[in-house]
């Protein structure tokens, strides 16, 4: 995993109760009587179901075991991370791994308003800027280059420069392509599977650009291209999305 686990947790948890499951950003937080459990399932991971006597696989590294049913953790990356917060320790929201996180796409502060005062200034190109995770949280590499494609932004455009008025589309689109994304059930490109071990189907339904290079923009015809940001993959239509 990404950090070792701590070699205390099965005993600290040992016959406690989840009292609340929450999320911040990308991170799953298991509320527990005396602290909070993060985990983070990285680039590839997933927690899944499965009955009580089906054996690990390979790449399952850690299971709850429950009542009458377990869930476990699945990462062939080992990019994941099972950490644990002792109340003690303070909020969680003060945690280093939580504290510098922006703002939630659904929260009702989001707007344009919000992300033209956190793009003053930075010249770092807009998809870079969303994904950084300061600014919102939630926008991966996909739904980044999707919503940047639903505001006719070009992913190469500097944060600074995006105005005011684009900004509010750039909000709106990032709120309906997240919203299209859980009604779908996810995103699977090659890994991702729900509790059950079901896929997404995201890219069976919406997808306009994401790993669709040399197709046809379906608004517009021209071909979709593919560039590298950051060492991340970025699609856009050179036509629809305006610097």
């Amino acid at each position: 995993m990404r950090w070792p686990i701590p070699p205390a947790l099965p005993d600290l948890l040992a016959g406690r109760t989840v009292l609340e499951c929450g999320r911040r950003g990308k991170y799953l937080l298991l509320r527990f009587d005396h602290g909070v459990q993060i985990v983070h399932l990285g680039m590839s991971g997933s927690l899944r179901r499965v009955p009580e006597q089906e054996a690990p696989r390979k790449h399952d590294h850690v299971d709850w075991v429950f009542d009458h049913a377990v869930l476990r953790l699945h990462d062939p990356r080992r990019f994941g991370a099972v950490l644990w917060h002792p109340d003690e320790a303070g909020p969680i929201a003060a945690h280093p791994l939580l504290a510098r996180l922006g703002i939630e796409p659904f929260d009702p502060r989001f707007d344009g308003r919000w992300l033209h005062a956190y793009f003053r200034g930075r010249r770092v190109a807009i998809k870079q800027a969303l994904l950084a995770g300061d600014a919102v949280v939630g926008v991966g590499n996909i739904y980044a280059s999707e919503s940047l494609f639903r505001a006719g932004i070009d992913p190469r455009t500097a944060a600074q420069r995006v105005s005011a008025a684009r900004c509010d589309r750039l909000a709106a689109a990032i709120r309906a392509t997240l919203s299209d994304a859980l009604d779908s059930g996810g995103s699977t490109l090659r890994d991702y599977v729900g509790a059950s071990g079901e896929p997404g189907a995201y890219f069976a339904i919406h997808a306009a650009v994401y790993e669709r290079a040399g197709l046809p923009c379906r608004v517009c015809g021209t071909p979709i291209r593919r560039l590298v940001q950051g060492q991340r993959a970025t699609y856009f239509c050179p036509s629809c999305q305006k610097r």
